[in-house]
């Protein structure tokens, strides 16, 4: 029997600590990191672009928290950045985001999603024709691009079957560029204006493209980055959707010049982030007019609701047609989500 007179507190076992050294909450600075920028997001694993050349697989830091990365993330690099195959760095910092896009699941849900950071341009691709364009999708898209600070473009494919005249009636007085292509014509991209055009528009610039399945999309990410091999799907005959055929965003550096963003093909764009003054702002000259005339939460949607914009139109029709085409935009937003 053990004989428990002589036990004291000196007789205990105390399990030492892990470290003798105190807890701090200082983070190293990491004044060494590599900078560059997301171009693929899978799984837990980003594939970078630095700017000293290499592409280097990496995971996110545990000191980043759960601050999101997506393509376009100007991020900094520790570890091994040499991008020599089966080597993992580590991304300990996100920069600033100049511009993000960002959609919602639909217009009631509270929760928005950044698609891409830091791109300058918005190219909104449409068939002309198989599947018929659907302008509501466009319109939102737009919201979209204006509300992000960013310029748009309406991309029309297809331009061998059919012409686009419809659409550019009702974009053009935005300010939007609008380009037909085909990439199917005798002699291939090359032999084709509207696909000589966009490129040009994409120098310099990082684009982000976005539309419906089937609308050629993909094929047209081949064309102008031949070394993406994206996978092409087909309309079907019944239903007049297209396959999915992009699963992932992923950022391809165009060799004319620029970096496009290919997108997973979209049926809907939820827009419950969006503030439709801040969607005014791409319009400077209607924007300073409505700023100093409508009353405080106008909704921009007609004179009988206390719009002072038709005043600002007044008698000249290009004006006319411009707000009649914001208008448009104000009540696709307000309208709920499209399918």
């Amino acid at each position: 029997m053990t004989d428990w007179s002589h036990y004291d507190e000196s007789d205990a076992r105390v399990r030492p600590s892990r470290s003798s050294r105190p807890r701090s909450k200082r983070r190293p600075a990491h004044h060494d990191a590599v900078d560059g920028f997301v171009v693929v997001v899978d799984r837990g694993r980003y594939t970078v672009v630095t700017d000293a050349g290499p592409v280097v697989m990496a995971v996110k830091a545990r000191e980043l928290g759960r601050r999101a990365l997506v393509v376009g993330d100007r991020v900094g690099l520790v570890g091994d950045a040499s991008g020599t195959p089966d080597t993992l760095a580590r991304i300990v910092r996100r920069g600033a985001r100049v511009s993000a896009l960002r959609r919602t699941a639909d217009d009631t849900d509270t929760t928005e999603r950044v698609v891409v950071a830091n791109a300058d341009q918005l190219a909104i691709i449409a068939a002309i024709t198989d599947p018929d364009p659907n302008p509501r999708i466009i319109d939102r898209c737009l919201v979209a691009a204006f509300d992000a600070g960013m310029t748009a473009l309406v991309v029309l494919t297809k331009a061998d079957l059919a012409t686009g005249g419809a659409i550019r009636a009702l974009y053009e007085p935005l300010g939007v560029t609008v380009i037909e292509t085909s990439v199917k014509r005798q002699g291939g991209p090359e032999a084709d204006a509207g696909f000589r055009l966009l490129r040009s528009a994409l120098i310099g610039v990082k684009t982000v493209l976005v539309g419906p399945s089937g609308v050629g999309k993909s094929t047209l990410v081949n064309a102008l980055a031949p070394a993406a091999d994206r996978a092409v799907g087909r309309v079907n005959d019944v239903t007049g959707r297209g396959r999915h055929t992009s699963t992932s965003s992923l950022m391809l550096e165009v060799p004319s010049g620029g970096w496009i963003v290919d997108t997973p093909g979209i049926r809907s764009f939820g827009l419950a982030h969006v503030d439709p003054e801040h969607m005014m702002n791409a319009f400077p000259d209607v924007a300073g007019y409505e700023a100093e005339h409508c009353p405080r939460g106008c909704a921009h949607l007609s004179a009988a609701d206390g719009c002072a914009l038709d005043r600002w139109v007044g008698d000249n029709p290009d004006r006319a047609v411009k707000l009649d085409s914001i208008r448009r935009l104000l009540v696709s937003r307000a309208a709920g989500d499209v399918h």
